[in-house]
């Protein structure tokens, strides 16, 4: 479908995921943004058996670990997560006094044109790099996530970043439910 060599072979097994903005475009540099992906997170945890286990909003690209365990799989959690997050974004990007409002529909318009993957607008890049953990180091990938603000020059330590699991791994508890490993 997308080209991408991360498929998802075990529907409820574990997995390292990176959903991308097209071009890279910084996207997520409003709260309000941002908050559609804790939101939309939140959701899922709530009524579609996803288990997260860490999970990072970063300018351009979300990261999470874990796995849904029951209902129709991670495929068709990734599918119903980008769906809503793209659509909500957008209907933002329209409300709110957004300076690059134009630039960046232009971008995403681009995109659906050229893919002919969407209708009006593509937030985000086919496919979710998709890594198993069944035989990877699931604490390492944790780390990769929480390490993204600090090799990002947003913040000094990780616990420090609010759109990330790094709080609850500090011992305090963050903006989305999380199984803590």
């Amino acid at each position: 479908m997308s080209g991408d060599q991360y498929n998802i072979q075990d529907q409820y097994g574990y997995y390292f995921l990176t959903m991308t903005v097209v071009y890279w475009v910084d996207v997520f540099t409003r709260a309000e943004y941002r908050d559609v992906i804790v939101d939309s997170l939140n959701h899922c945890i709530e009524h579609k058996n996803l288990e997260l286990n860490a999970w990072v909003v970063m300018s351009n690209h979300v990261h999470l670990v874990g796995r849904v365990n029951g209902g129709q799989g991670m495929s068709a959690f990734l599918r119903d997560f980008k769906k809503y997050t793209s659509k909500r974004i957008l209907e933002l990007i329209e409300e709110l006094p957004e300076s690059r409002r134009d630039w960046l529909l232009d971008k995403l318009s681009w995109e659906a044109r050229r893919t002919k993957r969407a209708e009006n607008y593509k937030l985000w890049k086919d496919g979710s790099h998709a890594i198993s953990l069944q035989n990877i180091d699931a604490m390492g990938k944790v780390d990769y996530i929480h390490m993204n603000p600090v090799r990002a020059y947003l913040v000094q330590a990780p616990e420090h970043y609010i759109y990330s699991s790094a709080i609850d791994y500090s011992g305090g508890k963050g903006l989305v439910k999380v199984n803590v490993l």
